[in-house]
């Protein structure tokens, strides 16, 4: 319990001026979180989930125009992996089409290269959407931690009740009772 709140006591998104939803970084994830989770043979899992769950897609079934969609409480995984960052300054036309300024992206950052309209590709392989994925098991765990920990809690006074029971009615209390050898 105390690593699991160790590796996943990092990483918070960022909230954006003027826009319901917040951003995240990788950077901001534990490095143990980042090798055993998003990094190397586990993040190919992860994105083929992505792509077979169409959780973009059905972000663009209910998207209209730009100020509603900036306006949306978007999850971690939305934020990170349907859209591209803010800073990179791309122009919306839906939720999962934006349009890249002719002088290219605002800002040199690998994430805003990454980006593609294709809706199996979007930002899967994004650091952004991979900090989302962290941010999603961050909060899964440490409410874990804390189930586990009512657990341990109950099962422990349970255990001190039941040592007081068995203490309490031990034979040589009732000699009386036991009859003769």
């Amino acid at each position: 319990m105390i690593f699991a709140f160790i590796v996943t006591n990092h990483g918070a998104g960022k909230a954006i001026s003027g826009r319901g939803f917040k951003e995240y970084r990788l950077g901001d994830y534990s490095n143990w979180l980042q090798n055993h989770v998003v990094n190397g043979k586990h993040w190919g899992k992860f994105r083929s989930c992505l792509i077979a769950s169409k959780l973009c897609m059905r972000l663009g079934d209910n998207a209209g125009k730009a100020s509603a969609f900036n306006m949306k409480d978007l999850s971690p995984i939305e934020s990170g992996c349907c859209k591209p960052p803010t800073y990179c300054g791309f122009t919306f036309k839906n939720a999962t089409f934006w349009e890249v300024p002719k002088s290219g992206p605002a800002a040199p950052d690998l994430d805003c290269l990454t980006w593609s309209n294709h809706q199996e590709t979007l930002c899967y392989d994004c650091k952004s959407c991979k900090a989302g994925i962290l941010d999603n098991v961050k909060n899964d765990s440490k409410k874990l931690v804390a189930i586990n920990f009512c657990v341990l809690i109950f099962l422990s006074i349970v255990h001190c009740i039941g040592s007081c029971a068995y203490k309490g009615n031990r034979d040589e209390r009732y000699k009386r009772y036991r009859g003769y050898p």
